[in-house]
């Protein structure tokens, strides 16, 4: 009896390790992303949005989007606060607004619901839903197809593009703002709550920019230096004419790697486009960035991505 139950373990183990297929490593390695369909049923894309509808219904508001504007120092404050509110926020669910849905007292001039750019950074910790999307056994054998020895969990965020105003995400490189040493130890997981199309906000990436590094970093500042955060380098230009778009369904998942140039454009349509994202790194023979804008914490170590 103790063999069959051990056999059909391997056999599910195998299953999760057949999600992605040897085609789709390739086609990870030659240009930098892949979609791989499927990833979650769509009750499981909706049972996520429905806690994250919660959640939105019962955060508080951060005191520096509610400062009124009437000075050039309150300005300051406000731009202050939210840096700090920012670079504070790996291990915690913080709340990141898009632009004009505040009025001059700091009260929403749309619905709250309509109102957010993104949640993050720490989801994956302390939200037992996406944790579990997190550490599913199909990650997990994306992980082990990719044949990372120690992925840890960096962070996480949940996404809006809200209808009508989410905003462009202009063309980048996760590892400008995620630095490893060596390179190429970055993933970005970008999982589809709903359909993501060309109306509405999808992906765009540039095939094959993986392979030729970054130009720009973002860097924290010296303490007691404002702003907290700089950028070295500068951002390449890139040929419009070489973005492809890619579009997809609800429930996939698309594979980011660190270096492959991608963006998104506004959200022009009626429709919203929430998506659950979240960066792995091998840590294996890696070193993270003392100078990145997220730091692991005595209260939140990496994560490991494998759970026995």
């Amino acid at each position: 009896m103790h063999n069959t139950s051990s056999h059909e373990l391997n056999l599910s183990e195998q299953d999760n390790m057949d999600f992605m297929t040897d085609r789709d490593v390739q086609k990870y390695m030659d240009d930098g992303y892949v979609v791989l369909d499927g990833l979650l049923t769509s009750q499981e894309c909706d049972e996520l949005r429905q806690r994250m509808t919660e959640i939105v219904d019962r955060m508080d508001v951060p005191q520096h989007c509610r400062t009124t504007f009437s000075t050039y120092h309150d300005e300051q404050l406000k731009t202050q606060g939210n840096a700090d509110y920012f670079i504070t926020s790996g291990d915690k669910i913080r709340f990141f607004f898009e632009k004009g849905v505040f009025d001059d007292k700091g009260e929403f001039i749309i619905p709250k619901q309509q109102s957010l750019n993104k949640v993050g950074h720490a989801l994956h910790a302390y939200e037992p839903l996406y944790k579990k999307v997190t550490h599913s056994p199909k990650m997990q054998g994306i992980a082990k197809k990719l044949s990372l020895v120690n992925p840890v969990i960096l962070q996480s965020m949940y996404i809006f593009k809200q209808p009508g105003i989410g905003g462009e995400v202009t063309p980048h490189q996760d590892a400008t703002f995620l630095y490893t040493e060596p390179l190429g130890r970055v993933l970005g997981i970008w999982i589809a709550l709903e359909d993501a199309t060309v109306n509405n906000g999808c992906l765009w990436f540039v095939p094959g920019s993986h392979s030729s590094g970054i130009t720009r970093r973002m860097v924290r500042t010296p303490k007691g230096t404002f702003p907290l955060t700089d950028f070295v380098g500068k951002e390449q230009n890139y040929d419009e004419d070489k973005f492809i778009a890619t579009p997809v369904k609800k429930g996939s998942i698309v594979l980011i790697h660190g270096q492959v140039v991608h963006r998104s454009a506004e959200n022009t349509s009626e429709d919203s486009r929430h998506v659950y994202a979240f960066h792995i790194m091998e840590s294996q023979d890696t070193r993270w960035s003392p100078e990145n804008w997220l730091q692991p914490t005595e209260e939140l170590p990496f994560p490991s991505l494998y759970t026995k």
